[in-house]
């Protein structure tokens, strides 16, 4: 399936939500939408990072849990996990128990604060790729959308340079997808029309 998808409420979505209420209310209010905030991009670079290997709707069930678990992603708190901490994560069935995403997550933090302290900032460093502004797909069908791109291939990279964990450019391109640095609703999805709506950066 790679059309949109009509929904009982009239409209058409893409389909991967499919009729999963938790999933369409994602796709309705947050995939799609530019996010500029550091904290809040720290947040969604880890969850899709904590993604590796299974589905979005897994971690999506599990965010309130990852969030409780991870002191709401405040960076400046991860950054100070010890072992005992890490090891106590690892024993949190609510979340994705993984040590090497874990770790991923204290070393990406620690990273993050590199970049707020040194400049140029989380969210100028990644938006700066896209000269400030989200790249407007027209897709018809997810065949069309890429895996990655130029673009998140040297994002990966100079995160990587930077000491950020789990940036592979797929991960990378599904985060960018997701924070609204590229529009990937299928043209005929309701949601793309809305997401093409200029924002102010905060």
């Amino acid at each position: 399936m790679s059309a949109p998808i009509l929904h009982p409420d009239g409209l058409h979505r893409c389909p991967w939500p499919k009729q999963d209420p938790l999933y369409v209310a994602y796709h309705d209010e947050e995939w799609g939408v530019p996010e500029y905030d550091d904290r809040a991009l720290y947040e969604k670079l880890v969850l899709d990072g904590f993604q590796a290997g299974l589905s979005w709707i897994t971690i999506l069930r599990k965010r309130d849990n990852f969030r409780r678990a991870f002191d709401d992603f405040q960076p400046e708190k991860i950054a100070r996990y010890n072992k005992r901490k890490t090891d106590k994560l690892m024993q949190d069935a609510g979340i994705v128990r993984n040590q090497m995403k874990i770790d991923g997550a204290v070393l990406s933090a620690r990273a993050w604060i590199e970049v707020m302290e040194k400049g140029p900032g989380f969210s100028a460093l990644l938006w700066d790729f896209l000269d400030g502004k989200p790249k407007i797909n027209q897709f018809r069908s997810t065949k069309q959308v890429p895996a990655e791109t130029t673009v998140s291939k040297a994002m990966s990279k100079e995160l990587s340079s930077r000491g950020f964990k789990f940036v592979g450019p797929t991960i990378v391109y599904a985060f960018m997808q997701a924070v609204g640095m590229v529009n990937d609703h299928l043209v005929q999805c309701h949601r793309h029309a809305a997401c093409c709506t200029p924002t102010k950066k905060k």
